[in-house]
């Protein structure tokens, strides 16, 4: 049996007649090294409008939120009224904080939103998606951990439409056997 292995001697051989690789046309080339230099440049801008608020929709369930986020002292106001009145379950208002608690921003912005359609779980669930995709365009280094949570991403799931011939969506009607 013949042995294929080659050395490293051999294998620089192979690229003696080749030309040398070229840096990317965009890249920068260091004046002391050969090695190409890119610059990191910030993957999205901040996203402000003329007050110096970021603004996102946020939806989940039949529930769409619109959110207007600025600096603060971490007042979030729900259609006028203070969340602790709007949301009066202790549940409802740690789904709203989520996204501050991940990003450890709690209390240093100002929430304004309105919000209509569903429940007061989906417009919950819609203020945290519209709080999320608020501070993502206000900090945009942000978005990294906010995303890995899974706040950017709307919750699809709904109610299930009744079908005919069906109590509900899928339960039957009591079956009778006389």
């Amino acid at each position: 049996m013949s042995d294929n292995r080659q050395s490293l001697s051999d294998l620089g051989k192979l690229t003696e007649g080749q030309p040398a690789a070229q840096p990317a046309p965009d890249a920068q080339v260091a004046p002391d090294a050969d090695t190409p230099v890119r610059e990191t440049a910030p993957l999205r801008e901040q996203e402000v409008d003329q007050y110096g608020r970021a603004y996102a929709t946020g939806r989940r369930k039949d529930a769409v939120a619109r959110v207007w986020l600025k600096p603060g002292s971490g007042k979030i106001t729900i259609n006028g009224r203070d969340q602790a009145v709007y949301f009066a379950r202790p549940t409802l208002r740690l789904v709203i904080n989520q996204p501050f608690d991940i990003t450890e921003r709690r209390g240093q912005y100002d929430v304004v939103c309105t919000v209509k359609g569903g429940g007061l779980s989906g417009q919950a669930g819609a203020v945290k998606h519209g709080i999320s995709q608020a501070l993502t365009r206000y900090e945009p280094a942000l978005r990294t951990p906010v995303k890995q949570a899974g706040f950017l991403t709307r919750d699809s799931r709904a109610v299930e439409r009744k079908k005919y011939g069906k109590a509900k969506a899928r339960r039957s009607f009591q079956f009778s056997k006389r």
